[in-house]
């Protein structure tokens, strides 16, 4: 990986944790807004969107993420099972932990 890419890698990564914090920080006002505004106010399931879509999103970018760090890691680890058949167990080993990621951005989902 080049310096340019980390470098923009870095620089996104920051730019989309400062947009949660400020989403966050914005519907936390919002809901303390609604219920201090009127108590007696029911509200529907589709007022709140918010839940979903942060499960979407997580569950949709940790795929996306593990589906890039996974080429990456195949193409290498049949490149070196090619050179040495011995090396399957490793190989099988660093192919499947980018999974956990997708697992871990599935559990707002149950949550």
């Amino acid at each position: 990986m080049n310096k340019n890419t980390l470098k923009t890698s870095l620089r996104m990564m920051i730019v989309l944790g400062a947009l949660v914090l400020i989403a966050q920080g914005a519907a936390a006002a919002e809901d303390e807004a609604a219920t201090t505004a009127d108590d007696n106010a029911a509200t529907t399931a589709d007022d709140n969107w918010g839940t979903p879509m942060g499960a979407g999103l997580a569950l949709g970018l940790a795929a996306i993420g593990a589906g890039f760090s996974q080429a990456a890691i195949g193409s290498a680890a049949v490149g070196m099972i090619a050179e040495d058949g011995s090396k399957f167990g490793p190989a099988l080993i660093f192919t499947a932990l980018p999974e956990s990621i997708v697992i871990l951005g599935a559990l707002p989902l149950f949550l």
